[in-house]
């Protein structure tokens, strides 16, 4: 097990973000991947947000804080949804970089230095580096919704991102907390990120199987809420602005 990076009274380079519901099963085997994957050297938080969960994730994650200095956990008394869940945690995490992948275990920790290390080499133009997902393990039908729902949402939304869903995000925290909140957010970050003047960057992440539980967040969830979540993203593109440039008259020049 890798010792906590994130010291008493430093603050960590990098807060890693774990929106769960229900997902006690998982806890444990994604913390020690978590670590694994950060290593010894870097300063680093992790920040679970139980949002409401009803099974034993609570208990779960108080035994874990128990050895791990770096662990730690809020959470939500009633189910607020999964961008609620990812805003609270970036608004408690320390860190200037986050990351951010769902607790679910299908995003592979091992790709956090990659996401981490492009960013860091992209600041500060770059404010985001979104996974991109291969191999994707999810029913036929789950497929073809991600399919169709990027199609459309990269034709409206022309923020040339191919997969928008993968929970596998690093970026800046002062950017994230700049945007525009609304539920729903995380599935547009990349489109609300350009709006903001900022370069994205892209990864490719192997998708992996769920390790046990089922799935919180339904279809309708993502299509109907999607749908009108997709007409309010295009309105705030349309209506931004451009911030002009002042700078004051010195009343003494010719």
């Amino acid at each position: 097990m890798s010792e906590g990076r994130s010291r008493a009274g430093e603050t960590p380079a990098v807060s890693i973000v774990v929106p769960v519901k229900n997902e006690a099963g998982n806890i444990e085997p994604l913390v020690a991947e978590i670590a694994a994957a950060l290593g010894a050297d870097r300063n680093f938080e992790v920040v679970y947000v139980d949002d409401g969960s009803s099974d034993a994730t609570a208990q779960q994650l108080k035994v874990l804080m128990a050895s791990r200095p770096w662990l730690r956990a809020i959470r939500h008394a009633v189910s607020c949804g999964q961008s609620a869940a990812i805003r609270t945690g970036v608004i408690h995490a320390g860190g200037p970089i986050v990351v951010t992948l769902d607790g679910d275990g299908q995003n592979d920790p091992a790709f956090i230095p990659a996401l981490i290390g492009a960013l860091e080499a992209g600041v500060p133009k770059l404010a985001l580096v979104a996974g991109q997902r291969v191999g994707r393990q999810a029913t036929s039908f789950k497929k073809l919704q991600s399919r169709i729902a990027n199609a459309v949402r990269a034709a409206i939304l022309r923020d040339g991102t191919r997969d928008s869903g993968c929970g596998l995000k690093a970026f800046r925290r002062d950017v994230f907390l700049a945007l525009p909140y609304f539920d729903g957010l995380h599935r547009f970050l990349p489109a609300l990120i350009r709006r903001e003047g900022y370069e994205i960057g892209y990864v490719e992440v192997v998708d992996r199987l769920r390790r046990a539980g089922v799935s919180n967040y339904g279809m309708w969830d993502r299509l109907w809420i999607g749908i009108l979540d997709l007409a309010g993203v295009w309105w705030l593109i349309r209506r931004k602005r451009r911030v002009p440039q002042v700078a004051e008259v010195n009343r003494n020049a010719d």
